[in-house]
C-alpha cells in the first residue's frame, strides 16, 4: 500500500506545480485478477448462498449440492480473485503495475504504490491503494488520457470507473485540497 509520506509528498509537488489531479476508483477490482492455473482455491457456500447458486443456474449447481450437518453445502472452485483472498490484493497489484508499465510508468524503486512518467516534457504521477488511485500532471488533457487508459483495461459490465477531478479530492478517507 502507498505510503503517506508519497500521498503528502506527491500532493505537495501536486500543488507547487498547479497540476491538473484526478482521483479514481476502480470498480470491483479483485475480479480483474486471474488465479493462476496451478493454485486451486475452493469456496464452501452454505445455507442461502448454496440455494441462491443453484436459482442462478440450477444446470450448472443442483448436482453438486450436498446436506452437512442439516445444512445445503455447495463446494465451488474460483477462477477469480475474489475480496478476502489473501492473494487477491497482489494479484490486482501485479495487474495494474503491469497496466502501468506497458503505458511507460517507471514504479518508483522506494514506494512501490508510486510510479512516474514524462509526457510532453512534464513528469505524469500516479499514487494508488488498491483500488485508489490518484494522478496528476500539468496538462488537464494528459490526466484525460490516463483515464481513459485506465477506463479501457478496467471497465466492464462489473462497473464502471468512478473520476473525481477538481480542487477537492476524497481520498482514503482524507480531504485532498489544493
Amino acid at each position: 500500500t502507498v505510503s503517506l509520506q508519497s500521498i503528502f509528498l506527491t500532493a505537495v509537488i501536486e500543488a507547487k506545480e498547479n497540476r491538473d489531479v484526478a482521483t479514481l476508483d476502480i470498480p470491483n477490482a479483485f475480479l480483474h485478477s486471474e488465479l493462476p492455473d496451478d493454485e486451486q482455491v475452493h469456496m464452501k457456500l452454505t445455507g442461502e448462498l448454496a440455494e441462491i447458486m443453484v436459482t442462478i443456474a440450477p444446470e450448472i449447481y443442483r448436482s453438486f449440492v450436498v446436506t452437512e450437518r442439516g445444512k445445503k453445502v455447495l463446494y465451488v472452485k474460483l477462477k477469480k480473485a475474489l475480496y478476502g483472498l489473501l492473494k487477491a490484493a497482489l494479484l490486482f497489484y501485479e495487474r495494474l503495475t503491469s497496466d502501468l508499465v506497458a503505458d511507460s510508468f517507471v514504479i518508483n524503486p522506494y514506494d512501490p504504490c508510486v510510479a512516474n512518467k514524462m509526457v510532453n516534457g512534464k513528469q505524469m504521477t500516479v499514487v494508488w491503494h488498491v483500488d485508489d488511485l490518484k494522478v496528476s500532471h500539468e496538462d488537464p488533457a494528459e490526466v484525460d488520457a490516463f483515464i481513459e487508459y485506465i477506463r479501457s483495461k478496467y471497465e466492464d459490465d462489473t462497473g464502471k470507473v468512478k473520476v473525481k477531478r477538481g480542487k477537492v479530492h476524497p481520498y482514503l478517507g482524507m480531504i485532498l485540497d489544493y
